[in-house]
């Protein structure tokens, strides 16, 4: 057994993120993300086949929605879940300290 603090973390360079898979099982991947006043490259949309559960344990992001070009911020204890196929993008991270998320990749549900 490995026991994690999930708010401890070395913050990687301005602009960069640092991706840490804390669990993986079939059809279930756990992520712990930081960023360091990051965001997506120009013109990049993340579009996944899979839902993603994203909460901010510390810090600040806001996210980019391309359907109607909606931008959510989230603050630290927020947490939304983006739909599969929902492209998205890291508008901006706070630019004051790092910013932890934690994300859960899983299938969509049946409709």
């Amino acid at each position: 057994m490995k026991k994690t603090h999930l708010l401890s973390a070395e913050p990687p360079r301005s602009g960069q993120e640092r991706i840490e898979e804390l669990l993986s099982r079939p059809g279930l991947r756990l992520e712990r993300i930081v960023s360091m006043q990051a965001s997506s490259p120009p013109g990049f949309w993340y579009d996944q086949d899979w839902d993603e559960w994203v909460a901010v344990l510390s810090g600040s992001g806001t996210l980019l929605f391309a359907d109607g070009a909606e931008r959510v911020t989230l603050q630290s204890g927020e947490a939304m879940l983006i739909p599969a196929h929902c492209r998205h993008r890291v508008e901006s991270t706070d630019p004051k300290q790092a910013t932890i998320w934690l994300a859960i990749h899983f299938p969509p549900a049946e409709e």
